[in-house]
């Protein structure tokens, strides 16, 4: 799909609005209430098919298919970062009431970090055709890592920050508790940062790996930057209302990493596919209505299974 600069221009402008009205709105600290974060989230997922429904209009089914497979294979991904977020959260201890501003600046922070890596893979696909090879593969690796993990149920432990950061809380120094939303203070005459700052760097730089799988999953759907852009804007700006709305229902997707494993796996093969009839090869190649349809009845099977095997495993714990 051909999308003019005065298109990109005005799209970035619209999501840059957007995101300004969720920071006016939520501006003040406070705790989140479940109802809150609904309507917030029916909000957000309401703007995406909108946009959706624009592209099928002005753009044609093939490019609205290909966003609707993106959105929702990002926002499934997106649903596994929730569960770092929530370690991280605990890890800071971070206060209730401020936990919405954490989110919001550091998922701003992963969308304009997203920006870099969707221009990095847009101009690498243009020049080397053969990195479909090297994106399959990686995706199917990530598909059988996720299923060694998802075995081993590690999800309960702690969060362990990265080098990174932990190079920069040595060089700026980090101040013993919270200090509101402020952060940077004034310590024993040194400018150090507060607890807040070093939460938000870290779900910033937490959602950087977790790019390094869905990038090449959705470029796996569509090869076009304007949808992969606004497929994982969509997707990441309506994160911090849903992990206020499903916190709780987190422990009991017990299954979803099998489900993301089983998407991660299928795009991977797709990926290959598509190099092996790139280079001349005649093999079938995976159309995006199957692959919307594929991606949606393994989300579907997998919160059943996991809201099925939660439910029995409560029913036969020992009551206190």
């Amino acid at each position: 799909m051909n999308v003019s600069l005065s298109v990109w221009l005005l799209t970035v402008a619209a999501l840059c609005a957007l995101v300004a009205v969720d920071f006016f709105i939520g501006r003040k600290p406070h705790d989140v209430s479940v109802k809150e974060a609904g309507i917030w989230t029916a909000v957000w997922v309401a703007l995406a098919c909108l946009f959706g429904v624009g592209l099928l209009v002005f753009g044609g089914g093939g490019p609205a298919g290909e966003f609707f497979a993106g959105f929702i294979t990002e926002k499934s991904l997106s649903v596994d970062n929730l569960f770092v977020f929530v370690l991280i959260m605990a890890k800071f201890a971070v206060p209730s009431q401020y936990q919405q501003r954490v989110l919001m600046v550091g998922v701003l922070m992963a969308l304009v970090l997203r920006a870099g890596f969707i221009a990095a893979g847009a101009a690498i696909i243009s020049t080397f055709s053969w990195v479909f090879y090297l994106f399959g593969a990686f995706l199917i690796w990530t598909a059988w890592k996720l299923v060694q993990d998802a075995r081993k149920e590690e999800h309960e432990e702690e969060y362990q920050e990265n080098k990174l950061l932990k190079v920069v809380e040595e060089r700026f120094g980090v101040a013993d508790r919270y200090h509101g939303t402020k952060l940077w203070i004034e310590e024993n005459g040194k400018r150090v940062m507060t607890p807040m700052l070093v939460v938000m760097l870290a779900i910033g730089s937490t959602d950087v790996l977790f790019a390094l799988d869905s990038i090449p999953a959705i470029y796996g759907l569509t090869e076009d930057p304007y949808i992969v852009f606004t497929a994982n804007a969509f997707a990441l700006m309506g994160l911090r209302q849903l992990y206020f709305l499903i916190g709780g229902l987190l422990k009991r997707l017990v299954h979803l990493s099998y489900g993301l494993s089983v998407i991660l796996g299928f795009i991977g093969v797709k990926l290959v596919l598509h190099a092996l009839h790139e280079s001349g090869v005649h093999v079938p190649e995976i159309g995006i209505p199957f692959s919307l349809g594929f991606i949606v009845l393994v989300l579907a099977v997998t919160t059943f299974t996991s809201l099925r095997a939660s439910k029995k495993q409560a029913e036969s714990a020992p009551q206190p």
